[in-house]
């Protein structure tokens, strides 16, 4: 069976040891994370995480099946086949000798990214946007030389129904 790429939303009791025992889940039964993100909600005592798992249909329901028996587990929403918004953050340090400066704040301006902090032989980067777009920017920034990318992982919402 075909592998594809899974966004899990769950909603958690914020509690010292509930990722940990998510995560267990995961590596006990030898399923691998892709990316996770872990953030307080509007509502006090209530987190998301959004993790990215690459599985088949019946792996994935077997996931939400053990998602749910854990007691500070509140809701699971498999948001793959729905419409969602998508987005990651990246801070991405890249070489700036003096004769790529320009090219860099070019794909900077396309990229609509920032430059947050500037060294004598670098520029770091602020870019969010879709795996596709900090792909494509990482693309055009490693031939200049990239010398560090950190990644936040996907974040994920659900549309509203309009």
């Amino acid at each position: 069976m075909n592998e594809e790429k899974n966004v899990l939303s769950i909603l958690v009791d914020n509690q010292p040891g509930v990722l940990s025992r998510i995560v267990g889940l995961f590596s006990g039964r030898g399923y691998n994370i892709e990316s996770l993100c872990v953030a307080e909600t509007a509502e006090a005592g209530i987190s998301r995480i959004t993790m990215v798992t690459k599985a088949n249909k019946p792996v994935v329901e077997q996931i939400k099946k053990q998602l749910h028996k854990l007691i500070n587990v509140m809701k699971v929403n498999d948001l793959t086949d729905t419409k969602y918004v998508q987005r990651e953050l990246a801070l991405i340090k890249v070489n700036a000798k003096p004769e790529h400066r320009a090219e860099i704040l070019r794909i900077v301006d396309i990229f609509r990214c920032s430059v947050v902090d500037v060294g004598p032989d670098h520029y770091t980067l602020e870019v969010t946007g879709t795996e596709d777009k900090l792909a494509a920017l990482c693309g055009l920034l490693k031939p200049i030389g990239i010398k560090e990318v950190v990644r936040t992982g996907n974040i994920a919402m659900c549309r509203e129904v309009q």
